[in-house]
């Protein structure tokens, strides 16, 4: 082997080190209290400063560096020029060592198209950062006391947030950098916060330990701001053990590569394909499998429709049993692609 790394390995490495930036800038805005948010297209549907600054970290950074690649990002930012201190000129040498699978060595900048949730768990977010504002000093808890359980209840509704960098070639999610900023957060003020996983199919996926839920149990997890009855019975039909409900599309895939949950139903429209790309990359890399309600794939090319309109679920084993679960009633309401 000789020569420089291939161009998809080298856009994974960069990838992994922006993911970080953009963690940095997430912590740092909540931290500051002043979220700036705006609604999008309601209550459910926000943007933060948060949003905004991490994705034009994410995309300058990596436009910078990769100048052919097609970046398609969840904020419909206007163009403006981005201050130097947002760029992330770094990369992973880590990644840079491994060894790129065969068919993706000869891959171009203009053939891949890169998905980009800047902060996945915006209203977790946006509620994290009340509490831990909170008058009553939810950012110095006193054990025992409301502003302790405010406390505990803020640094579950970070678990939710993550950043999602999706690479996508000929419309199959091909890798996939996943950042949970905030992971750690409940050891102090001494922990080193935050993590980054990622993941290639045919390559493996790093930076977590792959665990399986228990065998004998369906534990299903679902959203847990966008419900609805198509959403709940479908949920029902799966007949689980138990139900998760959390936010952000990432945690719901950290939930199932981590051995919390056996499933990840989402019977709805809502989650975009910046939701899921870089979710599906690490998830495919492990043997997973994420599909709409209907068992298809979904795509990823530059050029297809953003929402995933009929649904997602999402499996570390055992795929197709969950897809014979959903109500004929269901796949009715949900239309494909």
């Amino acid at each position: 082997m000789s020569g420089s790394p291939a161009v998809v390995m080298r856009l994974v490495a960069s990838a992994y080190t922006v993911a970080e930036k953009a963690g940095a800038i997430v912590r740092k805005v909540l931290h500051s209290g002043e979220l700036g948010i705006v609604e999008k297209t309601g209550a459910n549907d926000l943007q933060t400063l948060a949003d905004r600054l991490a994705q034009q970290s994410i995309c300058a950074s990596l436009y910078r560096r990769f100048p052919k690649i097609t970046i398609i990002g969840e904020e419909d930012l206007p163009a403006e020029e981005i201050k130097e201190d947002l760029i992330e000129n770094g990369h992973s040498e880590e990644i840079l060592q491994k060894t790129c699978p065969a068919e993706y060595s000869g891959l171009k900048e203009e053939e891949l198209v890169v998905w980009v949730d800047p902060l996945d768990g915006t209203k977790e977010y946006t509620e994290a950062s009340r509490l831990l504002h909170h008058p009553t000093g939810a950012l110095t808890p006193h054990k025992g006391s409301d502003t302790s359980q405010l406390h505990s209840t803020a640094l579950w509704l970070l678990d939710n947030v993550t950043v999602l960098i999706g690479i996508a070639y000929e419309g199959k999610a091909i890798a996939g950098v996943i950042n949970q900023p905030f992971y750690n957060y409940q050891l102090g003020s001494g922990a080193e916060l935050g993590r980054t996983m990622w993941g290639m199919p045919g390559l493996g996926a790093f930076g977590f330990t792959l665990k399986e839920a228990p065998g004998d149990r369906r534990i299903i997890t679902t959203t847990r701001s966008h419900s609805n009855k198509v959403v709940t019975e479908c949920v029902d039909a799966m007949e689980p053990h138990e139900v998760i409900k959390v936010g952000g599309a990432g945690n719901k895939i950290i939930q199932l590569v981590e051995g919390r949950a056996s499933a990840y139903v989402f019977a709805s429209l809502g989650c975009k394909k910046w939701d899921t790309c870089a979710p599906e990359a690490i998830l495919t890399a492990v043997g997973g499998k994420l599909t709409d309600m209907h068992g298809n794939a979904y795509r990823y090319d530059a050029n297809v429709k953003h929402m995933n309109s009929a649904g997602v679920l999402a499996t570390l084993r055992n795929h197709e049993y969950y897809v014979s679960r959903v109500p004929q009633s269901v796949r009715q309401a949900l239309k494909t692609d």
